[in-house]
């Protein structure tokens, strides 16, 4: 076995593009997923290590060393972080000229030709799922007959492998959280709207929604939802609670796990006989959802443990979620999110402001919406075409892009990259803001977040400190404007 290191590269302060890396910025307050996608073939390759450097505030010298007598070295790139990963991938080759380098993730998947052709230092790209390409690789299974690969040959031409194909049971993947505990500071790792410390991971891929937007159903995990076994799924619930007796709330990443009602029902149950939404139980679960949940799904979740909810509404208009092809209708929405109010499901909405048929007046549509179902907390995005991507597509052949290639500024700020003839990006941009002062300000949310603060001391000083890392993303947004 190769001795393998799987790195997430050193990047900008705050850098977040650890898990299924949807959202690759540096976000409103101090967010970090855990790197899933790197630790699942770590957990594969025996003996291998896992850094994530953003998430360790590790620079290039922390950790040069580590790649010093390793024979493989894996790191997971994005677009946004492309330019810094192929510079880390140049100092990997100039201290460990021996070492096999590759590269993983959607960036590569989509774009293996031009990924290669960017620097000389990328010995290999993994296309489509590379859990067990990784492996082989690792195993000392020559590049010519690795599947899912592009590969630079001898004489510096590009070679493209068969595809591989996509894994049917997800039971014979491992569980990623013992690599977690091996190799991560669990305490490192936060999200704004989950219960600190917590752990997540994926107990399936894949999503069946065809939102134009969104990037790994689109490049790797494609949209047909292939699950683990509620079984499997337990086991590794019950290794967090007893191997990471610190965490506080399971997050379960797939990206709609309530998608398949009749089994995201027997997960909850499986874990309400774990002792999940009993009294006292020191841990609760959370999840990815769409906003047509019926009720009766939503009750025996809640009974079972569920405490949150993170929720895609996108926009109010209802003909912008037709255009990206969201699959969801704007009353079931505000319906299911009664419901969730109702039941006492915390959630947590997600927007997005430049979608295509974006106007100043859809977007007061959306604000007005966002504060009447009024989510517990909210994220407030650019419409973010990817390469890969339908809206990619789209924003290419009609010419939306405003002169720019980039997604973020050099210091993780996310651009506005689309404009349209009657709504310029700078205008989308500036909207942003508002659109958060507008919510989070008001004496009805106000009080929300002081009674929580008052309620619980380890609360009000994780909300300090989230307002003041919020206040001063809003000022470093402006200026990097």
């Amino acid at each position: 076995m190769k001795k393998t290191l799987f790195l997430q590269a050193p990047s900008f302060d705050g850098y977040d593009g650890g898990a299924g890396a949807r959202y690759q910025m540096k976000r409103e307050v101090k967010s970090f997923w855990y790197p899933t996608w790197l630790a699942q073939p770590a957990a594969m390759v025996e003996g291998s290590r896992l850094i994530d450097a953003p998430a360790h505030d590790q620079s290039w010298d922390d950790i040069a060393h580590e790649v010093d007598g390793k024979d493989l070295v894996i790191l997971h790139t994005s677009t946004p972080s492309f330019g810094q990963d192929i510079r880390t991938a140049a100092l990997i080759k100039a201290r460990n000229p021996h070492a096999l380098v590759g590269f993983v993730g959607a960036k590569v998947a989509i774009e293996p030709d031009q990924s290669l052709a960017a620097s000389k230092d990328i010995d290999f790209v993994a296309r489509e799922e590379y859990d067990f390409t990784i492996l082989e690789i690792a195993e000392g299974k020559p590049l010519a007959i690795v599947d899912g690969i592009t590969w630079r040959a001898p004489d510096g031409s590009f070679i493209r492998n068969r595809d591989r194909a996509i894994i049917e049971n997800m039971d014979v993947l491992p569980m990623v959280s013992p690599v977690y505990k091996r190799d991560l500071k669990i305490e490192n790792y936060f999200g704004g709207y989950l219960r600190h410390p917590y752990v997540s991971f994926y107990t399936g891929r894949g999503c069946k929604s065809r939102c134009t937007f969104c990037l790994w159903p689109q490049t790797i995990g494609g949209h047909n939802y292939r699950f683990r076994s509620v079984p499997k799924v337990i086991e590794e619930v019950n290794y967090i609670l007893s191997e990471i007796p610190q965490t506080k709330e399971i997050f379960f990443d797939d990206d709609t796990l309530t998608d398949n009602h009749d089994r995201v029902m027997d997960l909850a149950r499986a874990l309400g006989d774990l002792g999940f939404g009993k009294p006292g139980f020191k841990a609760s679960w959370s999840c990815n959802a769409k906003a047509n949940v019926p009720r009766r799904v939503l009750e025996v979740l809640k009974e079972n443990g569920l405490r949150l909810l993170l929720v895609g509404y996108e926009s109010g208009n209802q003909q912008i979620l037709h255009n990206i092809k969201k699959g969801l209708r704007v009353d079931v929405a505000r319906q299911f999110t009664k419901d969730c109010h109702d039941l006492g499901i915390v959630i947590h909405g997600t927007f997005i402001l430049g979608l295509p048929g974006e106007t100043l007046e859809t977007i007061e549509e959306t604000i007005n919406y966002a504060k009447e179902i009024n989510p517990h907390t909210i994220q407030v995005s650019l419409a973010a075409p990817y390469p890969g991507t339908f809206l990619y597509k789209q924003a290419t052949e009609n010419g939306w892009f405003d002169n720019t290639n980039q997604l973020l500024t050099d210091g993780g700020t996310q651009i506005a990259q689309l404009s349209y003839p009657h709504l310029h990006a700078s205008v989308i941009f500036d909207k942003v803001e508002e659109f958060y002062k507008r919510f989070y300000f008001r004496p009805r949310k106000i009080g929300s977040i002081v009674g929580e603060m008052v309620r619980d001391f380890d609360m009000m000083k994780r909300r300090l400190r989230e307002g003041v890392e919020f206040f001063s993303f809003l000022h470093n947004r402006k200026k990097a404007a």
